[in-house]
């Protein structure tokens, strides 16, 4: 019954590896996993596949032992979050407030499309099939590639489309015609 309500206090909470160590493993494999994600993963259409959910996995367990050796306290779960979260909210602010931090940290938005021509080399840059692209239009209600001036893939994977203006009617016609008398 003592090893059920048995607590140990200094393990809980006191840390077994430096706090330093920790804070640096952290930001050294967010960076790391950051410029990976980044400029090695291609981004694609906002669909996310089984792929996908596989890799961001596998990723997170092969890192699991580099951002911190076998820790046990809380305090230590809690640096390494806490680090981890700063790093993301830093360089959030950081691409937020200068220019060229938000060009190296977030892609510009790349064309698929212009005036309804399909750049296939930026599709095949990456790996959009021509299919997926369409099926990503039918979505936003267009169903010809003709309707489309231009569309981009977004940083956060998204297809954005901005649609071609639709004829002007001619003002000097008539809008309807009155009856004879």
């Amino acid at each position: 019954m003592d090893k059920i309500l048995l607590i140990e206090w200094a393990e809980l909470i006191i840390p077994t590896h430096s706090v330093a160590e920790m804070i640096l493993r952290g930001t050294v494999m967010y960076l790391s996993l950051f410029i990976i994600l980044r400029f090695v993963m291609v981004r694609q259409t906002s669909t996310i596949g089984i792929a996908d959910i596989l890799v961001i996995v596998v990723i997170a367990d092969a890192a699991q032992n580099a951002f911190a050796k076998e820790y046990k306290s809380i305090t230590e779960g809690i640096v390494l979050v806490l680090t981890i979260v700063f790093w993301n909210l830093f360089l959030n602010w950081i691409s937020y407030r200068f220019k060229v931090f938000e060009r190296l940290l977030s892609p510009p938005p790349l064309p698929l499309i212009k005036n309804g021509k399909m750049n296939r080399r930026n599709m095949r840059r990456e790996f959009i099939t021509e299919e997926e692209l369409r099926g990503q239009l039918r979505q936003q209600g267009i169903s010809e590639l003709a309707e489309v001036r231009e569309a981009c893939l977004e940083a956060n994977g998204e297809l954005s489309v901005i649609k071609t203006d639709p004829p002007k009617e001619n003002s000097k016609t008539p809008k309807s015609k009155a009856k004879p008398s």
